[in-house]
């Protein structure tokens, strides 16, 4: 049994894969690690940039919405690529949502990053997008940003699903599933809805433990590499928590799903940890990981299997507090890096627009026998 099938069997807790390029659908390799246990897939634009600017295996389709339309946009190319992706792997994983009765098989695609502190666009988007791909296992992505908890309550009312990305922070992730839950309240078919917070690891460390670096103490030194685990771990706490409240609880009663949290951006940054650390460490039921493809093949080749995720809770907290105690402001750089992570998804968004400018010509020149 691979350790995809082994930790949904075993630990209640789903595999997604954090890529998606037309290679892995056409050429079978989404197929294949589907059978293995994996259970839905997540994008983002950066990664849409790295695959259509990485390859020629766009450029078929790229032709064909030229010679449909030669005034087309870049951004309407750029729409059209990633759209035709996500429906594809919706194809692949449908199975997979249908078994699970809607808790898994997800393909996750994101509103334009640009968009990420305007309500209403975010709404009008998400909405766009949902009619568009119309797959029922898509999951629109919607950023945590202040702005983005009122949308996010809107389109669960709407029974769009929703994978909240970019959160960082304990008090975030709360205000993002009180958000759910009253979109929940609203929705007239809860069963028929679905959503994850999307809870960014790796990037907590890489900030936190240069402060630590800064501030050189043997006391700093130790925390290097804990927070972000512990950071995680209060969350899970919270989201165990919540799914016990009444509020939860009038939903679940009628039919409403647990928003799971997602455990993102869980490659290893550090060469000095484990290439699977946020994986091993982040094993709980009722969660998700998603992981690239080169922490997948680590797990499947070396990783370990263990309910980490509860253990040692006590230890977490008293390394958050330690870290309160040497100065560290854990909020002010979990802050910092919402607001990072929208501008680098807008800055791929905006080098993809840029690339396919180029390309469009090379394909225009190629076709022309230039």
């Amino acid at each position: 049994m691979s350790r995809m099938l082994a930790l949904y069997s075993d630990y209640g807790q789903s595999i997604w894969l954090d890529y998606i390029d037309r290679n892995l659908l056409v050429q079978g390799g989404l197929r294949e690690l589907v059978a293995q246990g994996l259970r839905g897939v997540t994008s983002n634009p950066t990664i849409f940039h790295k695959a259509i600017t990485g390859s020629g295996d766009y450029d078929d389709a790229i032709l064909d919405l030229l010679q449909a339309d030669h005034e087309i946009d870049d951004e309407t190319i750029a729409q059209w690529l990633t759209i035709q992706d996500v429906q594809m792997a919706a194809d692949i994983l449908k199975p997979v949502y249908i078994s699970s009765d809607g808790k898994d098989g997800f393909v996750s695609l994101e509103v334009s990053p640009h968009i990420a502190y305007d309500t209403d666009a975010t709404i009008e988007a998400a909405q766009k997008l949902w009619r568009i791909v119309d797959r029922p296992n898509l999951m629109i992505k919607v950023p945590a940003t202040v702005p983005g908890l009122p949308a996010i309550e809107r389109l669960i009312a709407e029974g769009i699903n929703i994978n909240v990305t970019l959160l960082f922070s304990v008090d975030r992730y709360k205000a993002v599933s009180e958000a759910y839950i009253r979109g929940l309240s609203l929705n007239t078919n809860r069963a028929g809805v679905a959503s994850v917070a999307s809870f960014f690891v790796s990037r907590v460390d890489s900030k936190v433990d240069a402060a630590l670096d800064d501030i050189g103490t043997p006391e700093a030194r130790q925390l290097k590499g804990r927070i972000a685990i512990a950071n995680t771990k209060m969350a899970y706490q919270y989201f165990k928590a919540s799914i016990e409240s009444p509020e939860f609880k009038e939903q679940g009663r009628r039919g409403g799903k647990p928003q799971r949290p997602l455990w993102a951006s869980t490659g290893t940054k550090n060469p000095d940890y484990s290439d699977v650390i946020y994986v091993e460490e982040l094993i709980g039921a009722d969660s998700v990981n998603t992981v690239t493809p080169e922490t997948l093949d680590a797990y499947q080749a070396h990783g370990e299997m263990l309910a980490r995720l509860e253990m040692d809770v006590d230890l977490a907290q008293h390394n958050l507090e330690a870290l309160a105690s040497l100065g560290v402001d854990l909020a002010k750089i979990t802050q910092e890096l919402e607001q990072e992570g929208v501008k680098k998804f807008a800055d791929s968004h905006d080098q993809l627009l840029a690339a396919l400018k180029d390309k469009r010509i090379e394909v225009s020149r190629h076709y022309a026998g230039g």
